[in-house]
């Protein structure tokens, strides 16, 4: 594999072009963002831990049957990846009343849900991302009926599949969001699995495992990611 172009820098992630004009490069940064870009910082070696944490999640979920765009792991921080037609959506799956939820539903945060809640969001940092319908997902052409259908059914089986695997560690998945692109003319999971865009909770006693520490200012933050791998991969 040879690194290529810049292609895209996001706030967490740089995306290459290689050699192979079916996969990318993406390398994992240790910057730290929040509402909206409003807030940042740098949690030195979060890069490298997302990467292992996402080649850990992304590896068990091919094991039962989801497919993603990972390939492999190529470095400490970087990722070869398939290069996907990204669907401008940000998918949520909610278990537990957390985050924004806990003020549009008046519930007090950590309410178990009695169903897995999820939602859609518009993936457009000029209006903020604004929540989205499936009526307004057609209207802006951004996926068809079937292609939703078949997202919310890799989404809840992903939640299905990660709970169970992270009961097992005694850590309660809350909420976390996923992205889908087309490969081929295939919806495949795509982005990243990591206390990035996941709220890990220990069951026990609630402490948060994710970057909601680095929200909320509750220190730790370092050392919580890295809890998160040693559970998982030790």
């Amino acid at each position: 594999m040879i690194k290529g172009n810049l292609l895209y820098e996001g706030k967490a992630k740089i995306v290459y072009e290689t050699n192979n004009p079916d996969e990318l490069l993406v390398y994992f940064k240790d910057d730290a963002t929040a509402f909206n870009g409003e807030k940042h910082g740098i949690i030195e070696g979060k890069g490298v831990i997302n990467n292992k944490l996402s080649e850990f999640f992304f590896k068990q979920l091919k094991d039962r049957g989801i497919k993603s765009h990972f390939v492999e792991k190529a470095g400490e921080r970087e990722m070869i990846v398939k290069k996907l037609d990204m669907i401008k959506l940000e998918v949520v799956v909610r278990n537990f009343v957390a985050g924004s939820l806990v003020k549009r539903l008046g519930l007090p945060e950590g309410t178990p849900l009695t169903v897995p809640v999820l939602e859609y969001y518009y993936k457009s940092d000029e209006l903020g991302d604004p929540m989205l319908n499936r009526w307004h997902i057609m209207a802006l052409n951004l996926a068809k009926i079937d292609e939703l259908n078949n997202i919310e059914h890799i989404a809840l089986s992903v939640n299905t599949i990660l709970r169970e695997l992270l009961k097992a560690k005694n850590v309660d998945l809350i909420d976390f969001k996923l992205e889908f692109g087309r490969f081929d003319g295939e919806v495949l999971l795509a982005d990243e699995i990591s206390p990035d865009n996941c709220r890990f909770w220990d069951t026990e006693t609630h402490e948060k495992l994710d970057k909601d520490r680095f929200r909320h200012d509750l220190g730790g933050v370092k050392e919580a990611y890295q809890e998160m791998l040693d559970r998982l991969t030790m």
